[in-house]
């Protein structure tokens, strides 16, 4: 099994340039989450669904165009995406343990997300150079 250093150095780090934001909605606004995502249609995109809420992750340029349509909204932050571009086994431990433990030593907090087969977390736009070069110092690239 590979370790979850090993994972990290065999991974490329990839980001879109995009700053994305957090919207919170009631749990009663599933549809209208579900419904701005499939109009946006973008790469990078989450929706999380659960008793108390829902959540999305979009750019915060979009944001603006929709923000009218709910105003039951909070927005929160501006972020930028880190992904790990390796295909993570389902019983790796630790990965995303490691990266926070690597980002919480340069002082930055983060936003995990799983998908599939990768990885993903959003930092704090401000914070974003010293998020990547930590990560890509503790890969050895």
């Amino acid at each position: 099994m590979t370790s979850a250093q090993e994972a990290l150095q065999n991974s490329t780090l990839f980001t879109d340039d995009v700053v994305y934001t957090l919207i919170g909605l009631p749990p009663t606004a599933i549809w209208a989450g579900a419904g701005i995502m499939a109009d946006l249609g973008e790469a990078f995109s989450v929706v999380i669904a659960d008793k108390d809420e829902v959540t999305l992750v979009l750019p915060l340029d979009a944001w603006q165009d929709y923000e009218k349509r709910l105003p039951d909204a909070r927005q929160q932050g501006e972020f930028r995406l880190i992904t790990f571009d390796i295909e993570l086994d389902f019983d790796m431990i630790g990965f995303m343990a490691l990266i926070a433990k690597i980002l919480a030593d340069v002082d930055v907090s983060i936003l995990p997300f799983a998908a599939f087969a990768r990885d993903h977390v959003l930092v704090p736009a401000e914070k974003f150079q010293i998020a990547w070069d930590a990560l890509e110092s503790a890969s050895g690239k």
